[in-house]
């Protein structure tokens, strides 16, 4: 672990090296918004909402970086950087995506395409309101996602893909990172 986290750049995006397979599973997030958050995502593809679950899944590379950043700022430029650090398809998934589609998806359906940091203001509003919820996350049952067609399996791939990602970011970078934890801690108190 030492090692990990002895390799971390202050750029927010973690480790500069590769990940070794011993890092491809991640811990849960001991951040509750992000836990929530995450949950969320997992239940809308349990339930088959492929277009909510996207819509949060684009979200999550601007939130990571922003949450890195002093001022709480993230360019399209650092997302796709964070998406080619810590985002890696499952080979288990059935679907034929490569992390290069996950990457080019994400920046086709991001909302901001301003080029400039700016502070993603949306997709931080909707971390936030994730520290609100009640009911504990259920988990995900992937059984249901037996019975898809190929564009919703795209989608999971894509979805699971970008949450394993952002889980993987926390456990091994941002869980460590003192900007980070500033960030969310801010977040949680915001009204």
């Amino acid at each position: 672990m030492q090692d990990t986290l002895s390799s971390h750049s202050h750029s927010g995006g973690g480790p500069t090296r590769p990940l070794d397979v011993e890092d491809s599973w991640a811990q849960p997030s001991s951040s509750r918004m992000l836990t929530n958050y995450l949950a969320d995502v997992e239940q809308n593809l349990d339930e088959h909402r492929w277009e909510m679950a996207l819509r949060d899944v684009v979200d999550l590379p601007r939130i990571a970086v922003a949450l890195t950043d002093p001022e709480m700022r993230s360019s399209q430029e650092q997302c796709n950087a964070w998406c080619e650090q810590w985002v890696r398809p499952a080979g288990d998934l059935g679907a034929d995506v490569t992390h290069e589609h996950i990457c080019r998806v994400l920046d086709e359906k991001s909302a901001d395409q301003n080029k400039s940091s700016s502070v993603p203001a949306i997709a931080l509003r909707r971390l936030r309101l994730r520290r609100h919820a009640r009911n504990a996350p259920r988990g995900f049952n992937a059984s249901h996602t037996r019975r898809i067609d190929r564009n919703e399996s795209e989608t999971f791939a894509i979805c699971t893909a970008v949450v394993e990602g952002m889980r993987r970011w926390y456990a091994h970078f941002a869980c460590h990172d003192s900007v980070a934890q500033a960030n969310l801690a801010r977040l949680a108190v915001l009204r």
